[in-house]
């Protein structure tokens, strides 16, 4: 089928790998305008149109999809479908209306539940033990439209939100060619969501990346392998006189009690006191520093047994 595909990030690239190999032809790729990135701050593409480039793909980058002259550039493609995979622009009704199929969106979640911008991130957060990847037929609501596939997947119990981004993206791509493969010959239906146990995946805030301590250990922890790698949920340690920040970046559950932020144990092994159980550090990242095991980096800093790390 002739394609246009609309995407950004890393999510999106397995997906449009995978329909180009199916034998579709993409006639465009629309992806967020290249950004300033890197320590020379220099305009960087998207990993989706890094990729289209390199296979030789038309790569368009309008700032919005609302002007008209935008609208009768896509429609023009003559398009059977859009793809749509964390695109990050909404499409107004001329677009969705545009392809003689529709526009389709591969979502990560269990729809209705976490719909928005962070489906993956909150869906670990709120310690959610199973999510989905879902094929949607588009609408003009935020991830209203009617389910055509889904595919369940389990959440680990210390799964981080980038390996759980991986499983999604992957099950995802090869979902999204079976659904244009049942479009194609007609059998592509699409069911309703249901109207109850709508969630919405707000955007992180950096500002609540701070870690917590008074919150019960399954908490911390949660948030730890949600936010992980990006932002970071972080605290802070004493060093020299002055506060410095540390991501946690893999953690588990550990036993132990204590007051809230207490180091119960700082020997190879760090393991934090919170207002419920206790957490075990595993992976971390000092300001300006790559990410290491907790072992190394006790061999760079001292923790006594039983401080307080600061709290906010």
């Amino acid at each position: 089928m002739r394609i246009v595909f609309m995407g950004t990030p890393d999510f999106s690239v397995p997906t449009l790998k995978a329909l180009i190999d199916a034998g579709h032809e993409i006639v465009a790729v629309y992806s967020q305008p290249p950004r300033p990135a890197g320590r020379g701050m220099s305009e960087r593409p998207s990993p989706v149109h890094a990729f289209a480039a390199e296979a030789g793909l038309e790569v368009r980058n309008p700032i919005s999809l609302k002007g008209e002259a935008e609208q009768e550039a896509f429609n023009a493609l003559d398009a059977d479908a859009a793809i749509v995979v964390a695109y990050g622009l909404l499409l107004p009704k001329p677009i969705l209306d545009a392809p003689r199929e529709g526009c389709f969106n591969l979502h990560a979640s269990a729809l209705p539940r976490w719909r928005g911008a962070a489906p993956i991130q909150r869906a670990i957060m709120s310690g959610d033990a199973e999510t989905a990847v879902m094929v949607m037929r588009m609408a003009e609501g935020l991830d209203t439209g009617p389910i055509c596939l889904g595919e369940p997947i389990v959440i680990g119990p210390d799964e981080t939100a980038q390996e759980l981004h991986d499983a999604l993206a992957s099950a995802g791509a090869g979902l999204m060619v079976r659904a244009m493969e049942m479009l194609a010959s007609g059998g592509l239906t699409a069911t309703p969501q249901a109207s109850e146990g709508v969630t919405y995946a707000a955007k992180i805030d950096k500002a609540e990346a701070r870690i917590d301590f008074s919150a019960p250990a399954s908490e911390v922890h949660n948030k730890i392998r949600g936010l992980s790698p990006f932002p970071g949920a972080w605290f802070e340690i004493e060093s020299n006189g002055k506060r410095e920040r540390v991501k946690a970046l893999r953690s588990q559950m550990a036993d132990g009690a204590g007051e809230p932020g207490q180091v119960l144990s700082a020997n190879k092994e760090l393991v934090v006191a919170c207002g419920e159980g206790a957490v075990k550090l595993v992976r971390v990242q000092r300001a300006g520093k790559k990410p290491c095991a907790v072992d190394e980096f006790l061999r760079g800093f001292t923790l006594a047994e039983g401080s307080i790390l600061p709290a906010a």
